[in-house]
Order: C-alpha cells, then structure tokens, then sequence
C-alpha cells in the first residue's frame, strides 16, 4: 500500500513549466497518516532544441523504506515539446527490490496511433521474462506528461470541468484518468484539505485497491508560480490520508 500511495500521487500530480527554461527542479515530500514522513520525489525536466527528458526518482525513508525491502522506483519520459504540451515518444519504469528488477518500456506510435509496451524481468541478475504487445488503447500522455501537461490540458479544456485523458502506464483502468477541475461552489471543500493559497484546485481519480470503495480521487492545488503545493489522497484503508508537500523549486 506504501508503494502504491507514493506513486500514485506523484504520478498525477498536476504543474505548469517554462518552456524556454534549459533545466526545471522540482521536489516533494510524502507523509502517510499516522506514519509520518515515508519518502522523496526528485523530478528533473530537460528542455532543448523543441525535444525534453523528464526524470523522476522515488526515495523511500524510515519504515517504508524497511517495509519495501529499500525498493528504488525510476521513471523516465522523452519526447518532443508542441503546441506547449509535451508530446512522449518514449517512457519508461523500473523497479529494483532486493534480487528482483522489472522494467516497463512503452513506445508511441503516433502516426499509426499505436502503443507498444516492452516488459521484462530480471532475478539475481538472469533475465527471466520478454514480453513484447500492442496496448489496446492509444495515448498522448504518460504517467509523467500527464502531470506535467496538466496547466495545458486545463486551458484546452477552459470550458469543461471534467475531462478525460488517455495515459500510458494505466492499463488496469484502460488507460483513462478522469481530471476534475473545481467550481467556484467546490473551492471551500478544497480548501479544507489544501489551504488557500493557490490558483486553481481540481482532482483526478483513480481505481486502486488501497482506497476503501477501490477507488478514490486524489486533490491536487497549484500555487500562484504554476508549480504544484500540495496533494493529498482521501479515504484510504489503515494509515489515514496521505499527503504531499513542495519542499524545493527551482530552476
């Protein structure tokens, strides 16, 4: 459940970007209810020359890290920068536990509208499993881009308070993430959970098992420099609500 709440929430996380801007830094803290601090996201985006590389790392702390066996989780998407949105052609995640890694690699074809996902496994370093299919569904979005374009995809959106975006990397819900931005008469919820010190409020929900309907909505409040504040996850089983917090922005 660790696992899952960490890379659910950093994994939808909405935030603008300068598209003029060489090298964007941007970390997050997560704490877990009554577990308190458990982990780190580091995101780093590289812009040059119309194409970008986004780097994410996961760093688990104290009793996650434990719990997880010291589990590293890396993400990696690349592509090219149109019309303001980032656009993967490739995207990447690996995962190393103990003796074991796993490796996901997802390439977009976007002028046949097709997705191809490689995966494979390794155990004490033999690899054991090379599996090679076509994705039953077509995506413009990663599970990086998709945070990352989210200022984007709410101004193309402007006049529409829910939408649905296509992402790769979500195949147990057919690839569909359903973004809700907050109305005026919602904004007084959000703030509750989110304070008030933010340009716009929306939340994006999720079909997972840790969540005591298999499902929930994870909030999400960006502050006045484009970048995101906070998130929190509601109505997950156990520990309480988990939170994420900015703890560095820079560039």
């Amino acid at each position: 459940m660790l696992k899952k709440f960490l890379i659910y929430v950093f994994l939808f996380i909405g935030m603008t970007y300068n598209l003029y801007a060489k090298k964007i830094s941007v970390n997050y803290e997560a704490r877990f209810g009554i577990l308190g601090k458990v982990g780190a996201i580091y995101n780093t985006i590289d812009i040059k020359n119309g194409r970008y590389t986004i780097d994410t790392t996961l760093k688990l702390y104290g009793i996650a890290k434990m719990l997880l066996g010291n589990q590293k989780e890396h993400y990696i998407s690349k592509g090219r920068v149109i019309d303001g949105l980032f656009l993967p052609d490739f995207y990447s995640m690996s995962t190393i536990k103990k003796h074991k890694r796993m490796l996901k690699e997802y390439h977009f074809k976007h002028k046949t509208h097709k997705l191809v996902r490689i995966k494979k496994k390794w155990r004490d370093g033999k690899l054991i499993s090379d599996e090679k299919k076509i994705v039953k569904f077509y995506a413009k979005d990663d599970l990086l881009t998709l945070y990352f374009n989210m200022d984007e995809h709410i101004k193309v959106h402007k006049n529409q308070y829910k939408f649905i975006l296509n992402v790769a990397g979500l195949e147990r819900q057919k690839g569909k993430v359903t973004i809700n931005v907050a109305t005026p008469k919602d904004i007084k919820n959000y703030k509750d959970d989110l304070g008030s010190s933010t340009s716009w409020y929306a939340k994006a929900h999720i079909v997972q098992k840790s969540f005591k309907n298999k499902s929930g909505d994870i909030l999400l409040s960006v502050s006045k420099d484009g970048y995101i504040q906070k998130a929190v996850i509601k109505d997950l089983v156990m520990y309480g609500d988990a939170v994420l917090n900015r703890i560095e922005s820079r560039r």
